[in-house]
């Protein structure tokens, strides 16, 4: 069993015991949440697609932790222009662990 969910602007497929980073979400940790934007749902056999979401699905997911992402670079240059500029930051994210797709 399988299920595609929207986080914020991004996709993910999950299933139960899976552990996913996502965008900051406003959950404490160790807070269970649950998540009503399901896009596909699969069930051995049955696949259900949303339009545009599946109707009655939600996804029971537990907060592990709040933290920072991998250091991202931002790199601009213009050639033959002496232009180049660096910068980098540090996305905060959210680490989730899918417990159970209710339907």
């Amino acid at each position: 069993m399988f299920a595609v969910i929207k986080l914020g602007s991004k996709q993910y497929k999950v299933a139960p015991g899976n552990k996913i980073k996502a965008d900051k979400l406003d959950a404490k940790e160790g807070k269970e949440i649950k998540i009503a934007d399901v896009l596909i749902l699969e069930k051995g056999k049955k696949v259900e697609i949303g339009t545009p979401f599946v109707k009655g699905a939600k996804v029971l997911a537990k907060v592990l932790k709040q933290a920072k992402g991998d250091k991202v670079i931002v790199f601009k240059y213009k050639p033959k222009k002496r232009y180049k500029k660096k910068q980098g930051f540090r996305p905060q994210i959210t680490e989730l662990e899918i417990l159970k797709i209710e339907i």
